[in-house]
């Protein structure tokens, strides 16, 4: 395994996220328990993709079964070693992960334009109301 590639799992929120962090390793980090760090081999698989391929609804299922306790809710490591993932190639790892990426971009652009487009709106409506209002009292 890399020490250059590092990953994490983490409760922020949502339960079992997986994240990739890049290397070397920002400072200063604070780390909260549970956390779980793999190192996977880059040569064999991407951090940004192993990360990927955890938060997927199938393996998000898989490790909410065998999660363990009840206010805070941990996966025993033999799980998280157990984990079947497909392991494409490194071209496909870095094509879904640029493409996952460019999802998640989508997604907050398309709620930007949908909270500016309601503001318009808000504002159109707004000014059409004082308008009536203004001929009403003349």
């Amino acid at each position: 395994m890399s020490a250059a590639a590092r990953w994490y799992s983490a409760h922020a929120g949502e339960p079992n996220a997986a994240a990739a962090i890049p290397d070397p390793l920002p400072e200063p980090i604070v780390v909260i328990v549970p956390l779980l760090i793999v190192r996977p081999d880059r040569g064999r698989i991407l951090p940004e993709y192993l990360a990927w391929a955890i938060n997927q609804p199938d393996a998000q299922r898989q490790l909410g079964a065998e999660a363990q306790g009840t206010s805070l809710r941990m996966i025993p490591k033999t799980v998280l070693e157990n984990l079947e993932i497909a392991v494409p190639d490194l071209t496909t790892q870095k094509s879904i992960v640029e493409l996952n990426a460019l999802a998640r971009q989508e997604g907050q652009l398309l709620r930007r334009l949908a909270a500016r487009r309601e503001n318009l709106l808000s504002a159109i409506l707004g000014e059409a109301a004082k308008a009536a209002d203004q001929k009403e009292i003349a």
